[in-house]
């Protein structure tokens, strides 16, 4: 007889408590002969089961019981448990499922970001948390002290060394129960004082232990040295100081660091106690005629009972005596007794003084003498210092001449006042000229250097002149950094000079009478706005067999000069002849310097020569500003330049 369909007690849905053990009772009735029972979970076979079975009223039939015993968890939650119930009758036999539901308290996991952090940095403790049945809420805690302001499942705070050492609790709760997770902060800071050693005072010969307690993060170094000395004694919490003597009293130094964060150190006095021990200074000084003192300190213990000062036949402890007072000081680390001599004489440089101190362990002695101090008068003090003063403030006026005068030195620059000034320079050569002038500019530097203008003899035209002086710059790339013009000039800048070329001279005139007229007030021109300038180089020596006629010079009154010798030439001007002068020709035919005055006027290639000039010998010289004739910017110059330049241009200038 086949069984019935087995059944599974509290199927299709048991609810359960983590961690509680449960049976699960699985049933198969009437059968013959009994079934068999066979528990799964997750389709797995599951062993372990306890089967029963109970004969039924006929005799005939069977129940069969099975127990499958399970601790269920949370894990639990969802999982299927299936029984099957076997025969001869029914050998596929029958199944029956149960599902699990399983409450329990919360399930936390505590975490922090960043996990290692500086003392004063911030923090996020995360609570996470699955339950069932939900969660109801969360509750945080600092060390067991519940903080207030924390409800959700995350906490951000500000850490200091204390979350170190108290831990951060995260509480979660719901209907079954609650899950509380804590945990520390890997906070790196300096070391901090848990335990402070504190003053101990023992006998001679006794053995003495100094503790002192740091915290730090990550772990500190701990040392122990006496004050004023670089020897470690102990490199642990406590300091073991056996047998001591009174030359291991003192202050002693705990000192703990902590790598690449910071360092911290206490300070602990050992009183030893002995004898009176005096630290004096063996010698004391005092100025003749003013009142002196004589110290002795003793900063052993027990205090001293009884202090006594001997000199000469004289014992005093307290009080004065003639010139001698002696009074008793209790300080924090000590006492000290002090005599004071009045009116210090030389007899008081001559004598021993005797200080003794009595306790109850016995006396201590010291013996001091007083010496004389020299002191500088008032006046040379005074005048050391002045003088000083002024030592100090002459170097830095030095220093300050000398840096200007340096600074002043380095500049190079080419100041010019009449910057409303416009110049153009007209080239009037012949074409041949020119032409042969363009062809050899290609091998010489470019036209930013500056021209040297001509000086005028013309007394009228020196403030001008004045003005418009600047200094020469003969170095290109110099005058191309400081050019104040700012490129106006640079008329044919791509072009460079020639190196020579031939010049011709005009037929000479034979001289007039000499005729004057008032001179123009400048080089400008008053009729065309045009000034002629007219030059002729230095040379070397030559024959010329045209015979020139000199026109007459004038003084400066406006008298007539008679003739003589030639002028020697300017400094400067290499041993050739040079000069220069404006051409009255470019007046516009001034009546006073018509063409048949007698002047003899050099032409330098303006215009086309007449027919005896193309005959006429040439005269080859070298030419160290010809560049300038044609193609150049115009600069002024100072009266110093050079007068051999040759050239003949025009110049318009717009002011």
């Amino acid at each position: 007889v086949p069984p019935e369909d087995p059944t599974i007690d509290g199927a299709p849905e048991i609810l359960l408590r983590a961690g509680t053990p449960y049976n699960l009772t699985c049933r198969a009735r009437s059968a013959k002969p009994a079934a068999t029972i066979v528990w799964y979970r997750d389709g797995l076979q599951q062993d372990g089961a306890i089967t029963t079975t109970e004969v039924l009223a006929d005799g005939k039939r069977e129940t069969t019981t099975s127990l499958l015993a399970i601790n269920p968890t949370d894990l639990d939650i969802g999982r299927v448990f299936s029984c099957r119930s076997t025969n001869d009758a029914i050998p596929g036999g029958k199944e029956t499922f149960v599902k699990l539901n399983v409450h329990h308290p919360p399930t936390v996991t505590l975490s922090i970001q960043p996990q290692t952090v500086q003392e004063g940095e911030r923090v996020v403790f995360t609570c996470m948390a699955t339950a069932n049945p939900e969660i109801k809420g969360y509750r945080w805690a600092k060390g067991g002290v519940i903080i207030e302001d924390a409800k959700e499942n995350k906490y951000d705070t500000q850490v200091d060394y204390t979350f170190f050492t108290e831990p951060v609790s995260c509480e979660v709760h719901n209907d079954i129960g609650s899950t509380n997770v804590s945990t520390l902060v890997d906070v790196h800071f300096a070391p901090r004082i848990v335990v402070d050693p504190k003053p101990t005072i023992t006998d001679i010969g006794s053995d003495v232990t100094l503790t002192c307690v740091w915290s730090g993060n990550p772990p500190l170094t701990l040392t122990w040295t006496k004050k004023e000395s670089n020897m470690v004694l102990s490199n642990s919490n406590q300091l073991y100081l056996k047998s001591v003597t009174q030359a291991d009293a003192g202050q002693y130094v705990c000192k703990a660091i902590v790598p690449r964060i910071g360092v911290g150190e206490r300070e602990v006095t050992l009183f030893v106690n002995g004898p009176p021990i005096i630290s004096s200074e063996a010698v004391q000084y005092a100025v003749r005629g003013d009142r002196g003192k004589v110290e002795c300190f003793i900063g052993s213990t027990p205090p001293p009972d009884r202090i006594a000062w001997a000199w000469k036949e004289n014992i005093l402890e307290a009080g004065t005596l003639e010139r001698y007072t002696v009074e008793r000081t209790n300080t924090g680390s000590g006492v000290l007794s002090t005599l004071t001599i009045n009116n210090v004489m030389d007899a008081d440089f001559q004598t021993r003084y005797n200080c003794t101190a009595w306790n109850s362990f016995g006396p201590g002695t010291a013996i001091i003498q007083l010496e004389e101090k020299e002191v500088l008068p008032v006046g040379i003090i005074a005048g050391a210092t002045i003088g000083a003063s002024i030592l100090l403030i002459s170097f830095l006026v030095a220093l300050a001449c000398f840096l200007y005068r340096r600074r002043k030195g380095s500049r190079k620059d080419v100041t010019l006042r009449k910057l409303d000034i416009k110049v153009e320079t007209v080239n009037r050569e012949p074409l041949t000229l020119h032409t042969d002038r363009e062809e050899d500019t290609a091998s010489v530097s470019t036209a930013t250097r500056v021209m040297k203008a001509i000086y005028s003899s013309f007394k009228d035209d020196v403030d001008l002149k004045q003005d418009l002086r600047c200094d020469t710059i003969d170095t290109r790339e110099e005058y191309e950094l400081k050019d104040p013009t700012n490129g106006y000039y640079n008329v044919r800048a791509h072009e460079e000079r020639p190196a020579s070329r031939p010049v011709l001279y005009a037929d000479y005139r034979a001289a007039g009478p000499a005729r004057y007229d008032a001179r123009p007030p400048s080089r400008l021109s008053h009729s065309s706005g045009y000034a002629q300038l007219n030059t002729y180089s230095r040379a070397p020596a030559a024959d010329y067999t045209t015979t020139t006629t000199t026109p007459p010079t004038t003084s400066p009154e406006g008298a007539p000069v008679p003739p003589g010798p030639p002028p020697p030439p300017p400094s400067g001007a290499g041993g050739g002849d040079s000069s220069s002068q404006l051409s009255y020709e470019n007046y516009g035919g001034h009546a006073a310097f018509s063409p048949g005055t007698g002047y003899a006027t050099y032409r330098l290639g303006y215009g086309q020569p007449p027919p005896s000039l193309e005959r006429a010998t040439t005269y080859e010289a070298y030419d160290p500003m010809g560049k300038y004739s044609s193609a150049t910017r115009f600069s002024y110059t100072s009266q110093h330049s050079d007068y051999g330049q040759r050239f003949q241009q025009r110049m318009q200038t717009h002011v």
